[in-house]
């Protein structure tokens, strides 16, 4: 059966990112609220979240819940436990051409514990992700330390991760990757009101990287269609450095404007770029809304081709989409509402709803579904939407 890892890869790396950037604007929201004086390293605040993400467009939909624990202790502790599953059904392009639909189903456990000593702060995390074909372990370590009355802040991280690739319906194909990721962030008070950070982050990826499912196509005038295909292969080795530069300002009535510019390269010749505009507004005591807008650019990899020439033209073939010419843009629109908690033990908690609208366009990767000569069918595109509806309690 031939399946998408598409799906595991860009489509729930797009939904993380985007819970991610969730979580984090909302800690931000929290200060735009509270006060505009920034203060030392404090340990994250004891809170439970409740998740529920949805990704749908191009004939895939991934949904499933995510649930959050972090409790401080002994003062200068903290913990945080996180359950993420992900449901997938897809019938997208790459699998309606040369298979039928599938389901299945990813869980990941996580656990981390942040310890803060004056002005530093060490964090450790330990996950395991687990589906029918695919087993990852990762293993995390970050130091946090302010300088200079806490107006700068540098960040510098570590993760390794072990990945085991299977294949449904061949018990002996097993093979291993191995993941490692750098990242560094310096965050600057350059005024009351303004903060920038710059988050330079290199990964290094060796082992099978490419998909046991998924096929490239060649020309072949033996057959009706024009082309046969078969199956892709990578370099066995990827590195990839981004680089971001972004910026928050308070603005006199509690809202906020951010904006970021984010630079991405590796190895395999992929380049791209994206730009964020964002804009927090509260309205009374409860209710923040926030409109953001996204726009991503990328050029295709070296090996990548829509329609490669013959069989084995090349020593590496890819036909991904996601490795294709292509540029994407995205709104995204959210509402919270905050509310004090007369329950014993609970301080206040919020209600979240975001939504994101999401196009794709490719440049260089085409609609097979349209019976045209090899080479002249349409570009392909689509539409996706994501949800993210989380409530929030601090105790």
């Amino acid at each position: 059966m031939f399946m998408s890892i598409q799906i595991k890869g860009q489509i729930k790396g797009q939904i993380k990112e985007q819970i991610k950037r969730q979580f984090k604007k909302s800690v931000f929201l929290c200060i735009v609220l509270s006060s505009q004086t920034m203060v030392a390293a404090v340990l994250p605040e004891d809170r439970a979240d409740a998740l529920y993400h949805s990704y749908e467009g191009g004939g895939v939909k991934v949904d499933g819940p995510s649930i959050l624990i972090r409790k401080r202790f002994l003062d200068d502790f903290s913990v945080a436990v996180n359950y993420y599953v992900d449901m997938v059904s897809s019938a997208s392009i790459d699998v309606v051409t040369t298979a039928s639909k599938y389901t299945e189903e990813r869980n990941q456990y996580s656990v981390g514990v942040d310890y803060l000593n004056v002005n530093t702060t060490l964090s450790l995390n330990i996950s395991n992700s687990s589906e029918n074909d695919y087993e990852s372990d990762t293993v995390s370590f970050a130091i946090s330390q302010d300088f200079f009355s806490n107006l700068t802040t540098l960040a510098i991280g570590y993760s390794t991760s072990s990945d085991t690739v299977m294949k449904n319906g061949q018990e002996d194909f097993k093979e291993e990757v191995d993941r490692q990721n750098y990242r560094l962030d310096l965050t600057q008070i350059i005024s009351k009101n303004f903060l920038m950070t710059l988050a330079v982050e290199g990964i290094t990826d060796e082992g099978f990287l490419n998909n046991p499912y998924r096929s490239v196509r060649f020309v072949d005038s033996t057959v009706a269609l024009g082309y046969s295909y078969q199956l892709e292969v990578y370099p066995n080795t990827k590195t990839s450095t981004a680089v971001a530069l972004s910026g928050k300002y308070f603005l006199p009535y509690r809202a906020a404007l951010s904006a970021e510019y984010r630079n991405y390269s590796d190895t395999w010749g992929v380049a791209g770029q994206s730009f964020e505009l964002g804009y927090i507004h509260p309205f009374g005591e409860h209710f923040i809304f926030e409109v953001t807008l996204r726009s991503y650019q990328q050029n295709e990899a070296d090996f990548y081709a829509d329609l490669f020439p013959f069989q084995n033209a090349q020593n590496f073939l890819a036909r991904d989409k996601e490795l294709s010419s292509f540029t994407s843009n995205s709104v995204g629109l959210g509402v919270s509402y905050e509310f004090k908690m007369a329950m014993a033990g609970f301080e206040k908690g919020s209600v979240n709803l975001y939504y994101n609208f999401m196009q794709f366009k490719y440049d260089n990767f085409r609609d097979v579904r349209v019976a045209l000569t090899p080479g002249t069918e349409p570009l392909y595109e689509l539409d996706a939407g994501v949800i993210r509806a989380f409530v929030s309690f601090w105790f």
